[in-house]
């Protein structure tokens, strides 16, 4: 990989994304039965085979066109605010995306952010509130750092990997601001979000995927 995302590639990241959402699917439901409806893997898995449907029958031309269509099955498919979320930050991510062709690392980190900020609008998430946007943010963050201190983006990403990973572990102590996981006030303290575990999926399927340089 010589740090340029095409379609093939960025396929690639979403059918990864894919396999780790079916691999741990159980791992979040349990999570989310802590504090959430006990469905965030159940659902994830639901829109994520139907995602990798809809990519195999249809056969993406752009950057772009992977990103939306991914997006558009995850709002139709996922229940709960996961497919909202999720929906929204792929669908601006294919904005951003525009019409290239392929992105290069600093324009998949620029996509990248468009998806954070969908999120933010979508969700009106901020830092603490123990949502997926406590390790998205500090990721996306952390690969532009990287990338402007000169890291290759399979490098950048697994820096950012690492901030997805930090952010993920510090949502256990918290208390939910946001969501269904807010109901519980206190009593969601001492539980990881399960949000932001399948968002550090995610950025784990890129490093994997997009990660050769």
């Amino acid at each position: 990989m010589d740090g340029t995302v095409d379609t093939v590639a960025l396929t690639s990241w979403v059918r990864e994304f894919g396999r780790l959402v079916a691999a741990e699917k159980e791992r979040l439901t349990e999570l989310d039965s802590a504090i959430g409806d006990a469905d965030h893997g159940v659902n994830m898995d639901r829109g994520m085979t139907a995602v990798l449907a809809v990519l195999a029958g249809e056969a993406p031309t752009t950057p772009a066109d992977v990103l939306k269509r991914t997006g558009m099955t995850l709002v139709s498919k996922v229940g709960g605010a996961s497919g909202p979320l999720y929906g929204t930050a792929f669908l601006r991510m294919a904005a951003a995306a525009g019409g290239a062709d392929a992105l290069d690392a600093p324009g998949f980190a620029k996509v990248l952010r468009a998806g954070l900020d969908g999120v933010v609008a979508r969700g009106k998430a901020e830092a603490g509130d123990k949502t997926m946007y406590d390790a998205l943010a500090p990721a996306v963050d952390a690969l532009d750092g990287a990338l402007a201190a000169g890291q290759p983006l399979g490098e950048a990403l697994r820096t950012a990997v690492g901030a997805a990973e930090r952010g993920r572990d510090a949502t256990i102590p918290m208390v939910a601001r946001k969501g269904r996981a807010s109901y519980l006030g206190e009593r969601s303290a001492g539980h990881q979000d399960p949000g932001a575990t399948s968002v550090t999926l995610l950025l784990s399927a890129a490093a994997t995927v997009l990660g050769g340089d």
